[in-house]
């Protein structure tokens, strides 16, 4: 295997990396799980997965140089998937313990629940929103080829996206209030929810995503 048949997982020190990367290899793509900028370049696609607060991610992304890399990466339009937290540092800030800067790939912040959303049957909603839900399927994009509105996927959140550009969105969810389940532009595409965690939808997703690598390599 050489790099440039590799989907590359970015280890920046937080998320799931070895889940991620076994749910490819699942699958039948060879994974490179690497904080190496050049390495990643060198790789089909990758996956910037998070798991933990987006002040602590995105710090663990500048402090390992990363920063640059990804900016670079993303305006380039090859296949990208940014899964929970990774999706969220797309975004131009956080207000998750102060006011952070992300990545500012697409415009817009990522807001919390609030914590007095009222529940169906009295009460009000848990936050974090865990567990499973289904999303609405808003834009034709490879990544979602067999996967229909109604589809359940697992969700593990306090914070959420609040893209400015609704042309960015591909699915929406509703926990409380809609929000945006999954954004995209061109190859770049991410997932609020966790499809590594999805079962047979969230490999479909991630099958999905490894032939898009194929195709734009």
């Amino acid at each position: 295997m050489t790099r440039n048949d590799a989907i590359g997982v970015v280890d920046y020190g937080m998320g799931n990396l070895r889940s991620v990367g076994k749910a490819l290899e699942s699958l039948g793509f060879p994974v490179v799980v690497s904080g190496d900028a050049s390495e990643l370049s060198a790789c089909r696609g990758i996956v910037l997965p998070g798991v933990g607060a987006f002040r602590d991610c995105m710090g663990n992304v500048v402090r390992q140089g990363l920063l640059p890399f990804l900016r670079e990466y993303l305006a380039s339009d090859r296949p990208f998937l940014g899964i929970c937290v990774g999706m969220q540092l797309l975004f131009a800030e956080s207000e998750e313990f102060g006011r952070h800067e992300g990545i500012g790939f697409f415009p817009g912040k990522v807001v919390r629940f609030a914590p007095d959303m009222p529940a169906a049957g009295g009460g009000v909603l848990k936050v974090p929103h865990m567990g499973w839900n289904d999303v609405e399927v808003t834009a034709d994009h490879p990544a979602l080829r067999g996967i229909s509105s109604g589809t359940y996927f697992y969700f593990v959140h306090s914070y959420h996206a609040a893209p400015e550009d609704a042309g960015s969105v591909a699915c929406r969810s509703t926990y409380g209030v809609p929000f945006a389940a999954a954004v995209c532009r061109g190859n770049r595409f991410a997932v609020q929810f966790h499809p590594e965690k999805s079962q047979a939808a969230g490999l479909r997703l991630l099958g999905n995503f490894g032939r898009l690598c194929a195709e734009a390599a």
